[in-house]
């Protein structure tokens, strides 16, 4: 559930970070101040390692991963998708090439943040361009 959450998190970043195109920690600082504290939370740290982590592997791979999707995503140009939809995208095809995590969860993870932040619609726009994503590397995988 924590890695759910910090996937949530990192997608509220990118987010914001696409849209605006400030500087990361510009956007981490204003991000973590706007959130509420309640007595629970007061003095505990409320960042995510795990979501900075994702963040800042997404933007420095955005070239290679942006490549990655449009060339799964037919007749649609990145930057015409909805902001939420390519961010989730960016996410997911970042743990899938970068990261230890399996490529269903990968998947999965993209497909219920989608659930909530999207629309129907957009679950299988989603779900279609990262199974060729998937369906790609596994390929490439095993000519090795």
């Amino acid at each position: 559930m924590a890695r759910h959450r910090a996937r949530q998190q990192a997608m509220q970043l990118l987010f914001e970070w696409d849209v605006r195109r400030i500087p990361l920690e510009e956007i981490m600082k204003g991000y973590y101040e706007s959130l509420l504290v309640s007595e629970e939370t007061l003095g505990k740290p409320i960042r995510d390692e795990f979501a900075e982590a994702l963040v800042r592997g997404v933007i420095k791979e955005i070239l290679v991963i942006d490549e990655s999707i449009t060339k799964h995503a037919e007749h649609w140009k990145i930057q015409r998708m909805p902001t939420v939809d390519r961010n989730l995208l960016r996410l997911a095809v970042y743990e899938m090439l970068k990261t230890d995590t399996p490529p269903a969860v990968a998947i999965d993870e993209s497909l219920e943040l989608a659930r909530r932040f999207s629309g129907e619609e957009s679950v299988h726009f989603i779900n279609g361009v990262l199974d060729a994503v998937r369906k790609e590397l596994a390929a490439k995988a095993s000519v090795r």
